[in-house]
């Protein structure tokens, strides 16, 4: 499985109504409303990164009002210390 996190910027008075629909989503692991630079942030879940790209293209970025998004992938180590695993 690969983790990203999605930042969404919204159009103004929209991100209850994107937050709304996004919760419903089995691909989403956490979502989160932000104040300051991104109106939600995302931890997404998909089988591998072309199917991250995918959510993000076809399934985030579609949904009315959704008015720009930023996507972080996870790196995966072979050596990371335990700590940094969760």
């Amino acid at each position: 499985m690969k983790i990203g996190f999605v930042t969404i910027n919204t159009l103004p008075s929209k991100e209850q109504e994107i937050y709304d629909e996004l919760i419903k989503k089995d691909f989403i692991i956490e979502l989160y409303g932000c104040f300051g630079q991104y109106d939600l942030i995302a931890k997404v879940k998909a089988e591998n990164f072309d199917n991250l790209g995918k959510i993000v293209v076809e399934k985030i970025r579609t949904i009315k009002g959704v008015n720009e998004t930023e996507t972080l992938i996870v790196a995966e180590y072979e050596n990371m210390p335990s700590y940094y695993r969760k």
